[in-house]
């Protein structure tokens, strides 16, 4: 959920502060690059998620490429992710999303609902979703950053407008400042770690390998006052 709406009119100005930030950091900045120059797939004159149907597809093809399943229907009836699969009555930036989620989770969470996260905003059955998570508090939080980031840099990889999704998912909403600048370097940098990105700043197929005390354990330091929360 966006905090703080941006006017499209504000965004390439909002977009170079942020671009001029990371100028000291090359891979940081070829992945912004990447996600500010989908401004120009949007389509419309709001900041809202796409609801176009050539992107709806575009993401149900690239979610199944992953062996996801795919479930006809709203997640309001069940779950956003079952274990198996997604439910396909989303918008197609939530529907990558949960790629990043399939990506970034602990292997063992990756077949549980929600990924072991808790319920998703969209899911309906919220205490059978509640019941199995093991993942919450600031490592829950930062693992979906880092769901959050990768699947918007899927959008941008299968040309959709990634950067309605980086703004609903707050990651201008602290603009140019120090807190945003190193929130985003620190997530940029762990993705990289691990195999997530390329050093063109693209995603990878890389599937998460290690546990949680691994992979989050050496990362859960209090984030940087006034760093955003992903939604």
């Amino acid at each position: 959920m966006i905090l703080t709406p941006i006017p499209l009119a504000e965004l390439p100005g909002l977009s170079d502060a942020f671009a001029q930030a990371l100028a000291d950091h090359p891979l940081a900045l070829a992945v912004f690059a990447r996600i500010a120059a989908t401004t120009a797939f949007v389509r419309g004159d709001t900041i809202a998620l796409s609801t176009d149907s050539d992107h709806h597809a575009a993401a149900l093809a690239l979610v199944r490429s992953f062996g996801m399943g795919v479930i006809d229907g709203p997640p309001a009836k069940g779950f956003t992710w079952d274990g198996q699969a997604v439910a396909a009555d989303m918008e197609p930036s939530v529907l990558i999303h949960e790629i990043g989620h399939f990506q970034a989770c602990a292997p063992e969470r990756r077949h549980v609902i929600d990924f072991g996260l808790g319920a998703g905003p969209e899911t309906g059955l919220r205490g059978e979703a509640e019941a199995v998570a093991s993942l919450g508090g600031v490592a829950g939080d930062l693992e979906e950053a880092f769901a959050s980031l990768l699947g918007i840099l899927w959008e941008a990889e299968v040309g959709q407008p990634a950067i309605l999704a980086f703004l609903e998912q707050n990651w201008l909403a602290g603009g140019a400042t120090a807190a945003n600048r190193a929130h985003f370097l620190k997530i940029v940098e762990a993705l990289a770690a691990h195999g997530f990105l390329s050093p063109e700043g693209r995603p990878t197929r890389a599937l998460r390998e290690v546990d949680d005390q691994t992979f989050l354990g050496p990362l859960l330091v209090a984030p940087p006052q006034g760093a955003p929360k992903a939604c």
